[in-house]
């Protein structure tokens, strides 16, 4: 079977790694976050929580999600 390796190879080498494509929907990524970010802003409200709303959001670019 020598052509299995190359294959394995092409495929690890042929997808950017600056641009990563989303692997899940983005209503299932980054649940931990999310979770937190939500129970901060219904208990204190959004403007108390940039803290969990921006860590929310670097977990989901880190997910491949273009987030602003």
């Amino acid at each position: 079977m020598p052509g299995t390796p190359a294959i394995s190879q092409t495929a690890l080498t042929t997808e950017p790694d600056s641009n990563p494509k989303p692997k899940k929907n983005i209503c299932c990524a980054c649940p931990e976050t999310r979770k937190l970010r939500d129970e901060c802003i219904i208990e204190h409200g959004e403007s108390a929580c940039t803290k969990w709303i921006e860590a929310h959001k670097q977990c989901l670019r880190a997910e491949g999600f273009n987030v602003l």
